[in-house]
Parts: C-alpha cells; structure tokens; sequence
C-alpha cells in the first residue's frame, strides 16, 4: 500500500499598502487607490493556481508610510495571525510589507517563523515556504536595508521641500489658523476671513478694554459664537483637535490666550514650531523659538501690531479680576510702590457707612518692611491724568519742531550709529577667527593640551558666529532706514490721537503708560511708552538747538 502525502493548506491575508507620498494624483476622489486595487490584483492572479493556499482576508493600509508598523491594517492582520485565522502573509514585494530595516527583518527572519507564518513577496520571488537558504539570508536583508534607505531619503527631500515653503511665506498647515483661510487658487496663501477675523478682532478690543481671558470667553460663549472648532465643522471642514473635551467644544480661557499670543494676526507667518527627530520616531518635540521660522508681513493683518503689542504686555501683568467685575481696574498691573516694585493693590474700606477706595503697596499688605504708600484711587487717577495731558502736549511740541528741523539729518545719525555697531562687530569676528588660528599653533607647540584646544576653538567659534548673526541683523536695519521702511515717527501718532482725551480709561492706560511709581501721596512718577525714542528725538534736537522745546520733559513726568 502507498503511502499517502497529505499536502498542508496555508490560510492566507493578502496584505496592501500605500503611503502618502505614493498616492494618485491630487483631485482625483477614489474608495481606494489604482495602486491598491493593482496590488490585489497581482496577489490574486499570483495565487490563482496556488492550490495550497485559501485566501481568508485582505487587509489596506491607505495612506500610511512604511517606516513605522504602527498601521491599522496590519495591526488586525497581526491579531488574526496570534488567533491563528492566519498562517501566511502575501504582498507584492517587501517595499510594501514596510520599509524599516530593522523590524522589518525581525518580522521576516524571527516572528514569522516562530508563529509558523509563511511570507511571500511576490515581485521579490521571495517564499519562506521555498528559501534557498544563504541566498535569502543575504539578499532579503539587503533588499530591506536599500527599501529603508529609500524612505530615509523621501523623508530628507520632503522635509528639505517643505522647509523651502516656510521660509518663502507659504503656509503649508492642514487647516488655516482661525481668522484666515486658504486661498481658493493658492492653498499656501492664506486670505482674511471676513466673519472670524471680527471675532478675532472683538477678543482684541475686550483685552484691551481690561477684560480677563475667562471673561472673554463667557462674553463669547453667551453671545453664541463657535468656538474654532466648531466654526470649522460648521463650513464642512473635518476638524479635530487634542483640546476637545466635549461634545460640542465651546470658547474656553485658554483658546482666547492662544488667540491673543498668535503673531498670525499682524502678518507674520511662524512655522515649524514643532518636528519629529527623524524619519522612525514619529512623536513630536518642540523647538526652540531660535528655529522657528518666521516670515514677517506675510499676508493681510487682522490687528494692528500695536494694539498686538499692548495686549502682549497685558498678558506679561498680574492683573486678577474681581469676582464681582468683568474687567480690571483703571491703574492694575500699571500702579507699583516707587520704592519696592511690588504692585500697588486697591482696598475698600466703610468707616461710618462710607466707602473709601486706595491703593497700598502689595508688599507692606503681605506683611513686608516697605511702607504702606496709601493713596486715594482718585487722587491718584486724576495725577496720572493730569501728567498724560502734560506729556501729550510736549509729544505735539516735539513733532512741530522735528518737522521744522527736518528728518533727513536724523536718519543720517541713526545710520552712523548702526554702520559703527556693524564694524565692531565685523572686528570681532575677525578677532575670533585669528585666535582660532593661534589656538592650532599653540597646540602644535605644547602650549595647550588637545581638550583647551577643542574646548576653546568651540568658544571662540560660537563667539564668533554670534557676532556675524548681530552684524547681519544690523546690516539689515541700516538697508531698513535707509529705504524708508520704519517709520521713525509713528510713535507719535499714537500719543496725537489721545490729545482730545476728556478722560482717563483703561484703553489709554495700556496704550500709552508702561509704569506709575506711586512713591507717596506727593510723589508719583508715570513712565510712559515709548521713552526711549522720546529721549533720541529731544538729544537730536537739542543738539541742533531747535526753538520751542522748553519745559519738554524726557520721557517720564512726576509730581
């Protein structure tokens, strides 16, 4: 009687996959890719006349690179392997199995055979069923060490391609920032959208207005605006974000901060906040604002970088709402003790059931040696407006005498001053070049060992590269003055429009005073925005003794 060979039957996943990168092209809206509709279709006439082997499932991985195996796909093709549904894996050739060279073979060479799983790759003429042993041994390796290579590659040139974007202004984010959005024929150029950049606009005006970031958000949220998110959804766009906690996301404290901190809305483009370290790890870590790459008056502004810069400086203070308030106070975060520095905190005192409002030194109140500096909210509201109303009037002064003297001369001198800076610093990095070169020989001498050598060279080259950075930067501002491009006097405009100011508000306190020094109820000293330009423009015109500056004050006023 003959002996009977009962041939084994393998249960087969036909596994596809496609990356990003590998994709149809753009526009072209498909339930699956040609490329994976052909590989299955080269798997199945492979296995046509295959008689040991049944196809059980077919799992797509669409739109997934090759460097990680962290892909739903083949994640379910693995749990069907470890319920044992599956006891062999065909692909069209290895690059698609995945292209990480190390676990790509660990799969391949060790898991696989251990689980009993038979490989195929088709194209490759690989079969793990039918290895010729030290042939596959070598060839399979280098096949997935050349297909690891080939994504190390796509990824240098993608990310060198995307990097050339940035720094030309292109946006290249999935979704524009709120406010804006793509432009229908550049979708790198971003364009004003009409109805968010007003809400952005309005959250501007309550910051400056004195209104905390919280109560911003329930003034928005009772009002019924969407949230960004929910305004992108609303217009069909399939947004989703990690800050979601609810269903319907609402206006919350800390999307208003974003709002407010984002340089987007005066133009200026910032990307590349954040990068993976190479092309296997896939989390994300942020980078220093050094590497950021920043485009400046990029695209149409939703604020004035003015009123971005004054808001800016309010969120730098410690100015606390009271609970029963929906703003701060006239003077908060803007008050402080002349002798200590800490803020100047309001009280509220009754004595024989009238109420009395002042300002104390945080300091003495927290139990510190400083003294109490107490002073009348009013009294001290109506000084500081009273030295606005001073100041403003000497700005007006200074403007008709620098237009009397003219503003050529006063470009000339400015352009000195940065060309002087430039030289010295271009000295420097010569001098840093020279001891570089000193630093060899005194090393080839027995001067100093190879450790100083390697640790100075590197100090005197970041020293000296520091220096080169400053003088481009004032090579830079030097081109700016000379084409016009800053606007020397604009400050000025800023202090001219309050000159009809009939009263104190919170507006103009932000905009225009960076301290009062409350010293005592005689002394106060308000610094205002601004003094060191003030200060340039009164030593020009000294110097070329301007009529009509007398009693000018230098930036700064007091009683």
């Amino acid at each position: 009687m003959k002996n009977r060979q009962f041939k084994r039957i393998y249960h087969a996943a036909i596994y596809v996959r496609l990356s990003k990168e590998d994709g149809d092209v753009a526009g072209v809206s498909k339930a699956e890719s040609n490329s994976i509709s052909n590989q299955k279709e080269l798997i199945r006439d492979f296995l046509k006349d295959k008689e040991d082997i049944v196809v059980v499932s077919e799992r797509v991985d669409d739109g997934y690179s090759g460097s990680s195996f962290e892909r739903p796909g083949f994640q379910q093709m693995l749990e069907d392997i470890r319920r044992g549904v599956v006891d062999c894996v065909v692909v069209k050739d290895l690059s698609r199995f995945g292209r990480e060279y190390i676990d790509t073979g660990r799969y391949i060479e060790r898991l696989f055979p251990a689980l009993g799983v038979r490989f195929i790759a088709v194209n490759d003429h690989y079969d793990s069923l039918r290895g010729d042993g030290q042939g596959d041994e070598i060839l399979v390796p280098f096949k997935n060490l050349i297909n690891d290579a080939y994504c190390r590659d796509i990824s240098v040139k993608i990310r060198s391609h995307l990097e050339v974007k940035r720094r030309k202004g292109e946006f290249i984010g999935a979704f524009a920032p709120y406010g804006y959005q793509k432009d229908g024929e550049d979708r790198h150029r971003l364009v004003v959208d009409a109805y968010a950049a007003g809400v952005v606009r309005d959250i501007f005006r309550m910051k400056l207005h004195g209104m905390s970031q919280d109560a911003i958000a329930v003034k928005l949220n009772s009002d019924g605006i969407l949230s960004p998110m929910e305004y992108k959804n609303s217009r069909g766009i399939n947004f989703r974000t990690a800050f979601r906690v609810k269903a319907a996301s609402g206006w919350s404290p800390v999307a208003v901060r974003r709002i407010l901190e984002n340089e987007v809305y005066i133009g200026n483009l910032v990307q590349g906040r954040q990068s993976t370290p190479n092309h296997k790890v896939k989390k994300s870590i942020r980078k220093g604002k050094e590497d950021w790459v920043r485009v400046e008056k990029n695209h149409e502004p939703v604020v004035s970088e003015r009123d971005f810069a004054v808001v800016q400086k309010l969120l730098g203070m410690d100015t606390r709402t009271a609970p029963d308030r929906e703003g701060v106070y006239l003077l908060s975060g803007i008050a402080v003790c002349g002798d200590c520095g800490a803020p100047m905190v309001r009280k509220v005192s009754s004595v024989n059931g009238k109420r009395y409002c002042y300002y104390i030194c945080s300091g003495h109140k927290a139990g510190g040696s400083c003294g109490s500096h107490r002073i009348p909210v009013q009294a001290l509201e109506d000084a500081v407006f009273v030295l606005l109303k001073r100041h403003i009037g000497c700005i007006l002064d200074l403007e008709r005498v620098l237009e009397y003297a003219g503003t050529v001369p006063f470009r000339d001198l400015d352009v000195r001053k940065l060309e002087e800076r430039r030289e010295k610093l271009l000295g420097e990095v010569e001098r840093c070049r020279e001891l570089r070169m000193m630093l060899y020989e005194d090393m080839k001498d027995g001067v100093i060992t190879k450790e100083d050598y390697v640790e100075l060279h590197a100090a005197y080259e970041a020293r000296g590269k520091e220096a080169q950075e400053a003088a481009g930067k004032a090579e830079r501002e030097i081109r700016a003055v000379l084409e016009g491009d800053e606007d020397k006097y604009r400050w000025i405009s800023y202090f001219k429009e309050y000159r009809d100011i009939g009263e104190l508000t919170r507006d103009v306190v932000v905009a225009l005073i960076s301290e009062v020094r409350v010293y005592d109820r005689e002394n106060i000293e308000v610094v205002f925005d601004f003094a060191d330009q003030y200060r340039q423009a009164l030593e020009y015109v000294e110097g070329r003794e301007c009529p009509g500056l007398e009693g000018v004050s230098a930036g700064r006023e007091a009683v």
